[in-house]
């Protein structure tokens, strides 16, 4: 396959979205939020945890309900890129930053992914965030993402490298200090994140 395309770009998308196509083929690798798409009819979606060709040609329209950003590749049409096609992303794989030839071998070598439910972390966060009091198990954010806990575990794994647990920590933190800074006392900060004490949570921040 010939590189002469452009080099891999970072781009951002929100709910604004829009619908083209182009004498090219695209391959979107996600990196954070999730891109939802609609490929000629066809339903698709991309975030941390996966990539999409969208084949030279193909009507597709796009929107992410809160941002996303996505590293886009194009290419010239070729066999790896005449078909929609979804594929996992490695653990790592944005490390060290990639370059056209890098992103080339992900594409080549990343299995093609059966459809499955999504893992909308949007969604998942906007439920932790409007009640991060509430004492979550990871059985609780399971049965909100439609999952078993073990799959659940497995996609954050995937996605994040973080356990579901770590997740909703970081957002009860990142919410208090959001708290301090306005003011807040540590006591009240720490009743509305869900810690018992003020203690507690000045030694988690």
């Amino acid at each position: 396959m010939s590189l002469d395309r452009a080099a891999p770009l970072l781009r951002r998308y929100d709910q604004e979205g829009g619908r083209h196509a182009h004498d090219h083929a695209q391959v979107l690798f996600g990196v954070d939020g999730t891109l939802e798409l609609e490929v000629e009819g066809r339903a698709a979606w991309v975030d941390a945890t996966c990539g999409l060709v969208v084949p030279a040609g193909a009507s597709h329209g796009y929107a992410a309900v809160r941002t996303a950003r996505v590293l886009v590749l194009d290419l010239p049409a070729s066999p790896a890129t005449d078909r929609m096609r979804r594929f996992a992303l490695p653990a790592g794989w944005r490390e060290p930053a990639p370059g056209v030839e890098d992103l080339l071998a992900t594409l080549l070598a990343a299995p093609t992914l059966a459809s499955r439910r999504r893992l909308d972390l949007d969604v998942l966060a906007a439920r932790v965030d409007a009640d991060l009091a509430r004492r979550w198990t990871v059985a609780d954010l399971a049965a909100a993402c439609c999952l078993s806990p073990q799959r659940l575990r497995a996609r954050f794994a995937q996605a994040l490298g973080l356990a579901p647990l770590d997740f909703v920590r970081a957002r009860r933190l990142d919410r208090a200090e959001q708290l301090l800074h306005q003011g807040l006392s540590l006591d009240a900060v720490a009743l509305q994140v869900g810690y018992a004490r003020a203690s507690a949570l000045s030694a988690a921040l």
